[in-house]
Parts: C-alpha cells; sequence; structure tokens
C-alpha cells in the first residue's frame, strides 16, 4: 500500500519534530527541508502529495516558493498548505493568491492541521484521502470499515473490528487487558477482563481464518501485542 508522501519544510526543528511524529502515526511518509531552495531541490527529486510550507524561510520565502511551483508544470497542481505566524487576513489572502490551496496560522492543534490535510487531500487527490491503518499484512479502510489480510477480505463483529484497530494503532506493543478495556471499551463501561480474552480469541479466528500465522501474540502475564514479524 502507498502511504502519501508529506514534504515539511520549515525550519523550526521543534515544530518540524512535532509534525513528523504526527504525521508519521496517522500513516504518512515525511520527508523535511529546512530552506526553500533544499525545498525546490526536493520536490524535483520527488513530487511529494502535500506540502507544508512555512512562509519565513531562509534562502527563498514560502511565498516564493510556492509562485516557483506554481509556473512549473509540475508543480501547477501540487497541493500546498502554507503554515505560518503571519495570522493577518492580507497574508493570508496573499498566500492564497500566489497558489497556496489553503493556510494555517501557528500556534495550531495537530488534530486541526491533520483535518486540514485530508480536507485537501480529499479535494486535491481523493484516492489519498482515505484513513487507512496498516502493519504488515494486514490493512484497515476507516472509511469503508474493510479489513484485508493480504489480498483476502477479514469479516470482523464491531468489537473485533475496534480491538484491531487499537491493535494497529500500536504496532508491536505489548497491550495489557487493562489497556485494551479502556482503549476499546472505554473509561465509563464495566467489563470483566475475560470478556478481553473472548474477543481476541474471535479476532484470532477471523485473522488466521486460512491457517496463516497467527498475529496476536500473548505475553504471559502482560497482555496482547499485534506481532507481524510472524505473518
Amino acid at each position: 500500500m502507498v502511504r502519501p508522501f508529506i514534504l515539511i519544510v520549515e525550519d523550526e526543528p521543534a515544530l518540524v519534530t512535532m509534525l513528523r511524529y504526527n504525521l508519521e502515526a496517522e500513516g504518512f511518509r515525511v520527508e523535511e527541508a529546512a530552506d526553500g531552495e533544499e525545498a525546490l531541490i526536493k520536490i524535483a527529486e520527488e513530487a511529494p502529495d502535500l506540502i507544508l510550507l512555512d512562509w519565513m524561510l531562509p534562502r527563498l520565502s514560502g511565498i516564493e516558493v510556492c509562485r516557483q511551483l506554481r509556473r512549473r508544470p509540475e508543480g501547477r497542481n501540487l497541493p500546498i498548505i502554507m503554515v505560518t505566524a503571519r495570522g493577518e487576513e492580507a497574508d493570508r489572502v496573499r498566500g492564497l493568491d500566489v497558489g497556496a490551496d489553503d493556510y494555517i496560522a501557528k500556534p495550531f492543534s495537530p488534530k486541526e492541521l491533520l483535518a486540514r490535510i485530508r480536507a485537501v487531500l480529499r479535494r486535491v487527490r481523493p484516492a489519498l484521502a482515505a484513513e487507512i491503518l496498516s502493519c504488515g499484512p494486514v490493512t484497515m479502510d476507516l472509511a469503508t470499515h474493510k479489513v484485508l489480510r493480504d489480498d483476502r477480505e477479514i469479516h470482523l463483529g464491531p468489537t473485533e473490528f475496534r480491538l484491531l484497530r487499537y491493535f494497529l494503532e500500536h504496532p508491536g506493543r505489548v497491550l495489557s487487558r487493562d489497556q485494551l478495556l479502556d482503549g476499546v471499551w472505554g473509561h465509563d463501561v464495566y467489563v470483566e477482563q475475560r470478556t478481553v480474552d473472548v474477543h481476541i480469541r474471535r479476532l484470532r479466528k477471523a485473522l488466521n481464518e486460512t491457517d496463516d500465522a497467527d498475529l496476536i501474540r500473548t505475553v504471559r502475564s502482560a497482555g496482547y501485542a499485534l506481532d507481524v514479524t510472524t505473518g
């Protein structure tokens, strides 16, 4: 499965770290450039699916990067979100006028940025906007509720779907029954721990229907983990 590729063009290391962490956690592939000239070189090497472009950059401003990209045939349709501390209406208008698809002013929440990224991708590149979780041979499409193991569709009940989603959001991590209860059933619902074991058995049966390697590892006295190294 192709992961959407986002180029972060930003010269604040702390912000780059935060953006990379949140985007990679949502399944995006991320590269970064610290100035406008480096950004243009990287874009020429491999066109990203979306660019997060800071306004104030060394060597070449974000506005100039955007302007140059829109002049080039290969950059005409690249989705661009301007990310900047400049929040005045005139600046927003200027950013949009030179070709940015959207504009977000600092400080912003990661959730808001992710929502804007998905909105732009839905508009410009709809095939990349689906919310996909994947780990090893297992892929989950959150929009259509489809689950695949390799090319085989897996049919799950609602609880098993939520359980697998939680595993896919924490691949390789050993999750205790208490963590699974909180993450899948919620803090306010009383469910016995053995209920987790029942649904783990059902999920295993669905995933391993054709005698495939068991992807869910039981860790004695600790819990369970999605372990794709065996799959």
